[in-house]
């Protein structure tokens, strides 16, 4: 089973920005890797897991903004379909080149 954390956390003042780095560096430490910035999930034996993991975010909440988890199964986290664009081409690539006279 996977729980995964979605959190939407503001990052305007410098004390928000370091409350949303620790929420962060918490979610790191207790196992949970990073899916996007502010999506996170680990793998967890059993619904015990879950609950003890789930109580462990209830005790880390940042003052202001939302979190959200979610529990899915093995079979649905392995759907998860991973969609990327292409890099932009930037400008700086062409001048890198070497001009030879």
């Amino acid at each position: 089973m996977w729980l995964m954390v979605f959190f939407d956390l503001p990052t305007r003042t410098k004390p928000q920005r370091r409350r949303a780095n620790r929420f962060r560096q918490f979610l790191k430490k207790d196992g949970f890797i990073m899916l996007q910035l502010s999506v996170y999930a680990r793998v967890c034996r059993g619904q015990d897991a879950v609950d003890k993991h789930i109580r462990r975010v209830r005790a880390n909440l940042p003052s202001e903004g939302s979190i959200r988890t979610l529990q899915v199964t093995d079979k649905q986290y392995a759907r998860m379909e991973l969609m990327l664009g292409t890099a932009p081409k930037t400008e700086s690539e062409g001048a890198s080149q070497m001009v030879l006279l």
